[in-house]
């Protein structure tokens, strides 16, 4: 299967994001057996579901660039939003899990002891560095392709920065004064940042799903080229739905009915590279109807 350059720069973020998470992983599960910390341990849970979550994203990414064919004739992209789906939710079960052990310890009448913080200030520093690293690549890749894979991938170490930097504040506040109970509070916190990220994912994934229409500006910027481009004298029934990153766009335009078949070929044709030129992520399919006399 011949790879496009957009599925190229997907599959670029997913390797770097396992690749990093298999690193990430492997040093805050030392940094756990050293410290005790739970702000470690949440920041390790939503790194092993980063994990999971990246070899499922490149599975994903690479069975959504598979061509349409007789049993898919609009292609494999909803595989994208099917992924970004399971994502928000591994997400959403990760927080409820942080959650309720931080509040457990809070609760706790004994105060949990923390260990060797310094070791465990140094990893997550490092954490700190790798996965800043990663969400700048895959910004870029996701403003590029507007992959929903990527960017739900992107919010998995995002969220990993908050609990990293908590995490360090918290080992430095247990060394310095003894204060145990902010490495749960940078929990919670860690959680709810989760938690919210994966609702907006999983809203964005099921409205592609139940075929909701595109951007309102992607909407508008197709009906403006079509109300300008010229023997155009109108158009209807626009229609737009999204799959993954790929956006459907069904359109009539209303032509001079004296025009000859490849007149009125020519024009639908150019509109359609157009369109597609303005929104690269688009599959314009343009109907030609007679125009009503004037």
């Amino acid at each position: 299967m011949a790879l496009n350059d957009t599925t190229r720069m997907n599959l670029s973020a997913a390797s770097a994001s396992v690749t990093v998470a298999l690193i990430l992983v492997a040093l805050k599960l030392w940094a756990l057996a050293e410290t005790g910390a739970l702000s470690v341990a949440a920041s390790l849970a939503d790194s092993a579901l980063d994990l999971i979550m990246s070899l499922g994203a490149m599975a994903a990414i690479l069975y959504a660039a598979r061509p349409p064919d007789e049993d898919h004739g609009f292609g494999h992209s909803s595989a994208e939003d099917l992924a970004a789906l399971g994502q928000s939710v591994f997400i959403m079960v990760s927080a409820a899990v942080i959650a309720a052990a931080a509040l457990g310890r809070l609760v706790s009448p004994q105060p949990v002891q923390l260990a060797s913080e310094l070791r465990g200030m140094l990893v997550m520093g490092a954490s700190v560095v790798l996965t800043l690293l990663l969400v700048l690549w895959q910004g870029r890749i996701a403003r590029r392709t507007k992959n929903r894979v990527v960017a739900a991938d992107r919010l998995h170490y995002l969220g990993d920065l908050i609990p990293n930097l908590g995490a360090i504040g918290a080992l430095w506040a247990s060394s310095a004064f003894g204060l145990t109970q902010i490495d749960s509070v940078v929990a919670l916190a860690a959680a709810a940042f989760l938690a919210l990220g994966a609702v907006k994912i999983g809203k964005g994934a099921w409205d592609a799903l139940m075929d909701r229409a595109a951007d309102p500006e992607i909407v508008e910027g197709i009906a403006t080229l079509a109300r300008n481009w010229p023997e155009v004298r109108g158009f209807h029934d626009l229609k737009t739905r999204t799959a993954g990153s790929r956006v459907f766009v069904h359109l009539h335009i209303e032509l001079d009915g004296t025009l000859t078949l490849r007149e009125a070929h020519d024009i639908g044709a150019g509109l359609r590279r157009t369109i597609m030129l303005a929104y690269p992520q688009a599959d314009v399919i343009i109907h030609k109807d007679v125009a009503r006399p004037d």
